[in-house]
């Protein structure tokens, strides 16, 4: 029951009717699933309805707050038996039934390299720390570059299975407080809320403080996690709370708050988008929002807003609110995956309204039989045992399915490798060049067209995850929260003559090439890279922006390596650095290929070039803006429907202004396209060699086949220009 609190005329707190129902709140619940489902359908205009968990989040507060202050004050005690039974008993059964049907589609429709991810995700939402998984699993509620999991919506079920797990002890170890210092022990705890406020005041500043950090510093951990979610939840209780005094609004104040909330809630869906530094400060406007609706409806739970959001309509929606949150998302990643093409919006559309379909079978079928279910309702044990079943088979389904993942094998012919020869001695540095490209080119023409995955392919598709690893290079490609920058020598380390190799990830990617081209020019290659931080002057805008980037080492980590740079003096500097922040990633603060990117980048080339140096700056890689090896491992019979558009995947215009930014610096550019594209498609596959790792990393053995071209064009750059 949601019930509203009430004074006696003396003034003296007491309990509430037990028979009171608030259909305002139902209502509000339709709002919330309506605004995540639109969100996620992709319905223009809104970018922001993921606050709809958000309302979710002040509602499941306000109510279990409510209840367990009220127990409380009634019996001096919290049956944790019968609260953890009736949460399981309304929440378990159907998530599991949802997350064992997703597994199993899963696995016939997603492609083999992404179903083990997703079965693990299933398994950790079964369990309720999804949410942390995701976490460890640096996932970006917002990102687009992987096939979406279809377990993603289940974090948010994380955040209330653990709420509920420390708020019952909260309000418990309260009571026991107030009873412990109270002089007469031996009354009954009174439902004064004063003790109770000030428990959930703590919670709520310590938690929004944590948020307002988390959020710039590691903002998955911020979007994911209870800690920095407890404030919405505690504001919930807090409305609970003081219910007594929100019932002494007027009419029309309480109306205009009603109103006042809903629109600041649906503002938000329309205002937000996923560029919103969230939760942070943006998270006020719908929790504030769900605040001022539940408040007012305490005093006019039937008029007002609460007259709109009480209808028979809104009601039905908010009934099957949580099984359409949990059928909605798995039916919009797994619909395409099995049609094998994006929806269109009516398609979408029509998605959640199957989802809703499917809510109203679960409703009817398994959440309210199992709910109501007298020989289950009335034994606590009962309900904790149905709880544990469910999950132990949700589980059990998942770590069963882990066992039948096929491994994706090309279906495909051998196919002979490219062998891309090195100019012979004595052949000039141009014709070398054309020689170079030429063989190139030929073999980018020769591994197009409709053909399937070869079954030689190198590094086969199960082989990914062993060369990512190998993009260390023995801790001398540093972590985002690595400081320093060890002593990393490659190549011929007896050398004199001393080539540095300078970035993030995609300078390492390239170390295989230029370790052969060291050893072929007895050259002294060292590797200088940090993940996640651009070499260039740039500085991330704004002061939360700039905390990212100190917590993250990366100014330091810039400003030691130029300084030794500058003192080393080695004859040849080479940039590469990734393309995409801002983009495929938006927490660094800037982004590439605008003004501040380019001047930053004329900056560090000059600083080198005047410190003695000759400076190379690579250009960008095609961008697949999707995880390659994913979608080969779905079309092992075509491996074409994992090519790339040049024109989507390669921007010409800020390849064009950058090397213009090298050049202003005294460097040179080198435009790598070329060794990927044809006019106008980048294959994947080239011979029978993976060309991309994963969405944004060219693979270890391309870049070792690309050595010669590589380094007529190092030859090239280094004959064009001279250091001071």
């Amino acid at each position: 029951m949601i019930l509203a609190h009430s004074t006696s005329l003396s003034g003296a707190i007491v309990q509430p009717r037990l028979d009171y129902f608030r259909p305002d709140i139902e209502g509000l619940r339709a709002i919330a699933v309506v605004a995540v489902v639109l969100f996620h359908a992709e319905v223009p205009g809104i970018r922001g309805g993921y606050v709809g968990v958000d309302v979710f989040f002040v509602i499941s507060g306000f109510l279990i707050t409510g209840m367990l202050w009220r127990e409380a004050g009634a019996s001096g005690s919290v049956r944790l038996r019968s609260f953890y039974g009736a949460r399981a008993r309304r929440l378990l059964p159907a998530s599991a039934l949802v997350g064992v049907v997703t597994m199993v589609v899963s696995i016939l429709v997603l492609p083999p390299l992404r179903v083990p991810t997703v079965l693990f995700d299933g398994i950790y939402s079964a369990l309720y720390v999804g949410n942390y998984w995701f976490v460890l699993d640096h996932i970006n509620y917002f990102n687009t570059l992987l096939v979406p999991s279809p377990f993603l919506h289940y974090w948010s079920l994380g955040v209330e299975e653990q709420f509920y797990l420390v708020w019952a002890p909260l309000v418990l170890g309260t009571t026991w407080i107030i009873r412990r210092f109270r002089r007469d022990r031996s009354r009954a705890v009174d439902a004064s809320p004063r003790p109770y406020l000030v428990a959930l005041g703590l919670v709520a500043t310590v938690s929004f403080a944590l948020s307002l950090v988390i959020t710039y510093a590691v903002p998955s951990l911020a979007f994911f996690s209870l800690p920095t979610r407890a404030w919405q939840l505690a504001a919930g209780g807090l409305v609970a709370l003081t219910a007594a005094h929100w019932r002494r609004l007027t009419p029309g104040s309480a109306a205009v708050s009603g109103w006042a909330g809903i629109c600041m809630i649906v503002f938000g869906c329309f205002w937000f988008t996923s560029a919103t530094p969230f939760p942070g400060t943006a998270a006020l406007l719908p929790t504030l929002g769900a605040v001022l609706v539940i408040g007012s409806g305490c005093a006019i739970p039937s008029r007002g807003a609460g007259r709109f959001l009480g209808t028979a309509r809104m009601r039905a929606i908010g009934r099957i609110s949580y099984s359409w949150y949990l059928w909605h998302w798995p039916v919009l990643v797994l619909l395409p995956a099995a049609l094998d093409r994006p929806l269109g919006l009516a398609e979408r559309i029509i998605a959640v309204l199957l989802a809703a379909g499917l809510a109203w079978l679960t409703l009817r079928y398994v959440e309210n039989p199992l709910r109501f279910a007298p020989a289950i309702r009335d034994y606590p044990w009962r309900s904790l045992g149905l709880g544990m079943v469910a999950t132990v088979i949700a589980v059990a389904t998942g770590f069963g399915l882990l066992r039948v993942v096929p491994i994706p094998v090309g279906r495909g012919a051998a196919v002979p490798p490219v062998a891309f020869t090195t100019p012979p001695a004595g052949t000039g540095i141009d014709a070398a060049v054309s020689q170079s490209l030429a063989e190139v080119h030929a073999a980018l023409a020769t591994s197009l067209g409709s053909r399937p995955v070869p079954s030689n392919l190198t590094p086969s598709l199960s082989e990914v995850a062993v060369q990512q690893g190998n993009f260390k290079y023995n801790g001398c490609l540093r972590t985002p929260y690595e400081s320093g920058q060890p002593e990393c020598a490659m190549g011929d380390t007896s050398s004199p003559t001393t080539v540095a190799l300078i970035g993030d990830s995609h300078a390492a990617m390239w170390t295989p090439a230029f370790q052969e081209i060291a050893l072929q020019r007895h050259w002294r290659l060292e590797l200088l890279a940090k993940e996640a931080c651009a070499i260039t002057q740039t500085r991330a805008g704004g002061t939360l922006g700039r905390l990212i980037e100190d917590m993250q080492h990366c100014q330091q980590w810039r400003d030691q390596i130029v300084a030794r740079l500058t003192a080393e003096r080695p004859r040849l500097v080479i940039i590469s650095v990734w393309r995409s922040y801002g983009v495929d990633e938006i927490a660094s603060g800037f982004n590439s290929y605008d003004q501040a990117w380019f001047d930053g980048m004329t900056h560090l080339v000059r600083q080198l070039h005047d410190a003695g140096s000759q400076v190379l700056v690579l250009g960008p890689i095609p961008a697949p803006h999707q995880a390659v090896t994913i979608c080969l491992s779905g079309h092992l019979g075509n491996a074409a429907a994992c090519d790339l558009s040049r024109s989507a995947a390669v921007n010409q215009s800020g390849i064009a202004m950058e090397a213009s930014a090298t050049r202003a610096g005294g460097g040179q550019y080198v435009d790598v396209t070329d060794l990927f594209c044809t006019a106008d498609r980048c294959p994947a596959i080239v011979g029978n060699t993976l060309v991309y790792l994963d969405t944004t990393h060219l693979s270890i053995t391309y870049a070792q086949q690309l050595a010669p071209a590589i380094g007529a064009l190092t030859d090239r750059a280094m004959a064009q220009s001279a250091p001071r």
